[in-house]
């Protein structure tokens, strides 16, 4: 077996991966639906086992995320605050995201809340990037990210716990429990969080309110399995977060929006059922539901509610036609559902898919063929597919290339939000081209991947100047073109690992003049995509202690469409530090933005300066 999960998957010492085995927790199953031995997949990836995101000291998912290849982020004011996701310069809504198999997501808006979901209670993440539409659907534009809560690695009874202290009076802890024997394995854990927060508008922006806007967090994760006699298994998952958000509202003459806080409920339960009822066919039953809701209130009063709410079922037969050879067929429904207090044309919309994919190995080719199509109820059918091929020249060197298309329906924000929405949107379309090659050697390991992204219909936020007040309308942009280039590079030098990614993107606006605004886009960058990403991460251990230290840069973007706003480039330092007290117990702390770095992701809206944290954890052997 060619031994390139660690080439293709080592972005950061703390994000390595181990050589491919059959256990699944070295498989990839994002990227094809199937459990794929890393050193097969085709896809360019990363993975997070528990053991790297407790060593990097992230405290939030957000965190963690920004060190992924081609990953870049937008953050309204540091913890717990509207942050947005971009792969590979796609929107922020072109990632679809699952949890433990659910697909989540605000109807509305049609993003996940990243800074809800909590980390404490994650056991694996697989970031896939590149289209996967053809097995998924709507919204995998840039990729899938798949989020796995705790679950038992071994046999027996694990408790678990951690309680830590930090600046802005930021308090986490966590507790829980998993467990295996026999046929049966279970998992609980709670975790919370508590920060007074910065203050998220500038001193001097005018109306805010002076003050620090704190951030609660109470998440509750459950899972549970049991493998009968007969091969039936059976498990289901629950993930349940509160969340109490304060914010800045106030208008410029001071007359409403002030206390403004939202509070949250994210969450997602389900369900599967795997058999075979023949020996080379595997059937998978898998029933969900994910919820977003928040009650927003200011003035002392309630002020609205949104309430959205994704039921999914998905059916997939895998057969084994020969060794080296899978076929995949299936089927998904899908029902979106909005409510609150704003009324919009359209509240609901169903989707039904039908998929099929062929992987086979032929000896130093793996191939990958899928093919979708989605019928929307709103927006019609719509056919995506991949095509993708990796050739091993030998244990040390891998060469791969994939083509693939995606789309994704607008969400009921951009079509009826009053005052924003536009009901004249198509569907977002687009097309990718990627090729890689991926090395590992006795000194270290390598990875280089390009690739080129033309989307359709692109969704955008324009604004406009009205009577000196700024509206902003979603509208599609004719064309928007992506190229960029990721670079991972790894290994070891006197006693420290280290690791870097670099990545370069061009995200530039293909089409004309705008009909509304009168301007001129092509040739703009797409806003909030940095055009340079960085990411270097270094850890060396001495007996019972463990230090670290990581970088992270990007360079300018714009805020805005129109590229009027500029957003000055910026570098952070972060240091680490762990003691092993025994082999359960350990004590770590962590300096965030040793440098003090002043610096913005959105316009207008503060970032986090120079943080300290500790913590205390333990963990049953």
């Amino acid at each position: 077996m060619c031994p390139l999960a660690f080439a293709l998957v080592g972005s950061s010492p703390f994000f390595a991966a181990q050589a491919a085995t059959l256990n699944l927790d070295n498989q990839i199953v994002t990227a094809t639906r199937t459990a794929q031995l890393t050193a097969n997949t085709i896809a360019a990836f990363t993975l997070i086992e528990r053991e790297q995101i407790e060593r990097s000291q992230a405290q939030s998912l957000p965190e963690l995320l920004k060190r992924v290849p081609g990953l870049s982020l937008s953050n309204n004011g540091g913890p717990g605050k509207s942050t947005a996701l971009y792969i590979r310069g796609s929107n922020s809504n072109h990632a679809l995201v699952l949890v433990d198999g659910i697909k989540i997501g605000s109807v509305s808006s049609g993003g996940a809340a990243w800074q809800d979901l909590p980390i404490e209670l994650i056991e694996r993440i697989e970031v896939v990037r590149g289209p996967r539409s053809s097995l998924y659907g709507s919204e995998a534009i840039g990729g899938v990210i798949q989020i796995t809560t705790r679950k038992p690695q071994q046999d027996g009874f694990k408790p678990f716990a951690s309680a830590g202290y930090g600046s802005q009076d930021t308090y986490q802890g966590s507790a829980g429990f998993t467990g295996a024997a026999g046929q049966g394995w279970y998992s609980l854990g709670v975790s919370g969080s508590d920060t007074d927060g910065i203050n998220v508008k500038p001193v001097n922006a005018s109306g805010y309110e002076a003050d620090r806007d704190g951030y609660r967090n109470l998440s509750l994760a459950a899972r549970a399995g049991y493998a009968f006699a007969n091969g039936l298994e059976l498990d289901g998952n629950l993930l349940q977060v509160h969340s109490h958000n304060d914010y800045d509202s106030v208008n410029t003459r001071r007359t409403a929006g002030f206390s403004a806080h939202a509070d949250n409920v994210q969450k997602v339960v389900g369900g599967r059922a795997r058999f075979s009822p023949l020996q080379p066919w595997q059937v998978t039953l898998q029933a969900g539901r994910s919820e977003d809701k928040s009650d927003a209130f200011q003035d002392a009063r309630f002020n609205s509610r949104f309430d959205s709410r994704r039921d999914s079922l998905s059916w997939q037969n895998d057969l084994t036609v020969a060794e080296g050879h899978t076929l995949t067929l299936g089927a998904d429904h899908q029902r979106d559902e909005v409510n609150g207090t704003t009324a919009y044309a359209e509240d609901a919309r169903d989707n039904q898919g039908v998929f099929a994919q062929y992987l086979a190995q032929l000896g130093a080719h793996d191939i990958q063929l899928s093919l979708r199509r989605d019928d929307d109820e709103q927006f019609g059918q719509h056919h995506t597919g991949n095509l993708g091929w990796g050739y091993a020249f030998n244990d040390e060197l891998r060469l791969t290339a994939s083509y693939g298309t995606a789309f994704k329906a607008p969400t009921f924000n951009q079509l009826y939000f009053p005052g924003f929405g536009n009901p004249q949107l198509d569907a977002e379309q687009s097309r990718s081209l990627e090729l890689g090659l991926a090395g590992q050697h006795s000194w270290g390991h390598w990875a280089v991947n390009a690739y080129r992204s033309e989307i359709d219909n692109l969704i955008a936020t324009v604004n406009t100047v009205v009577g000196g007040q700024t509206q902003s309308r979603a509208e599609g942009v004719d064309l928007a073109r992506i190229r960029g280039l990721e670079l991972q590079l790894g290994s070891e030098w006197l006693g420290w690992q280290w690791a870097a990614n670099y990545s370069l993107m061009s995200a530039e606006n293909r089409s004309e003049r705008s009909s509304r605004t009168g301007i001129a886009y092509y040739g703009k960058q797409l806003n909030r995509r940095p055009g340079q990403l960085f990411n270097l991460a270094m850890d060396r251990a001495f007996g019972a202690f463990s230090v670290g230290a990581s970088v992270y840069a990007q360079n300018s973007t714009f805020d805005d469409l129109e590229n009027q706003t500029e957003l000055s480039g910026f570098a952070t330092v972060d240091l680490r530090g762990e003691y092993r007290l025994t082999p359960k117990w350990r004590l770590q702390a962590r300096a965030a933005n040793l440098l003090d770095v002043d610096y913005h992701t959105v316009e207008g809206f503060n970032q986090p300066g120079q943080a300290f944290y500790l913590t205390v954890r333990y963990q049953a052997l």
